[in-house]
């Protein structure tokens, strides 16, 4: 369990920050970068919180959860004998992602365009959160490229930005919006 005493310890003074497995690295390096990118998805994720039903909120908090799951599976890099046993994604929550996604959109029309980010409040927020979530995503797959990192969590993060997409839609549509549709070329001739 973790334990928190003391907020600041002035080890970062320097521009180094810790890792799970104890180490030290920079701050601007490319695992801190990832997992920083997957802490901003989970703080996009509190603000549209604010704005989605009850049934989505508690979702949401699951959500949110396993980030912080994925965010301390990237800060504790894989060694062959771990001093501790790392917490690592797993199938089972990359699962019940595309359950829920096959839930959702099996209430929702098909497709006829590309969807813009909008519609309710609620829908903005989680198409914003899915852009950030794809950000975390590039910045892991950066970091797989040159460390080993545990391939769950890059599916994981591939899944939620296909569940929250799925999640502004039927949002939108609950609320009697629907979605808001890209129209190509719609503004070309002034």
């Amino acid at each position: 369990m973790v334990r928190l005493t003391r907020i600041y310890t002035r080890t970062g003074d320097t521009g180094t920050t810790g890792l799970g497995d104890g180490s030290r690295v920079d701050k601007h390096g490319q695992r801190v970068s990832a997992y920083g990118a997957v802490d901003e998805a989970n703080a996009v994720l509190g603000v549209a919180r604010l704005h989605v039903p009850e049934a989505m909120d508690t979702a949401l908090a699951r959500v949110q959860n396993d980030l912080f799951d994925v965010g301390a599976d990237l800060c504790t890099p894989e060694v062959e004998t771990p001093r501790y046993p790392p917490l690592r994604i797993t199938e089972a929550q990359i699962h019940w992602l595309e359950q829920d996604i096959d839930r959702m959109n099996a209430e929702l029309p098909s497709l006829r365009s590309f969807v813009l980010p909008g519609g309710t409040a609620a829908a903005a927020h989680l198409h914003h959160a899915r852009t950030v979530v794809r950000r975390a995503e590039r910045d892991i797959s950066a970091l797989a490229a040159v460390e080993t990192v545990n391939p769950l969590t890059l599916q994981y993060m591939n899944r939620l930005s296909d569940w929250l997409f799925v999640a502004a839609r039927h949002v939108n549509q609950s609320a009697g919006s629907g979605d808001v549709l890209w129209q190509p070329g719609q503004n070309r001739d002034g």
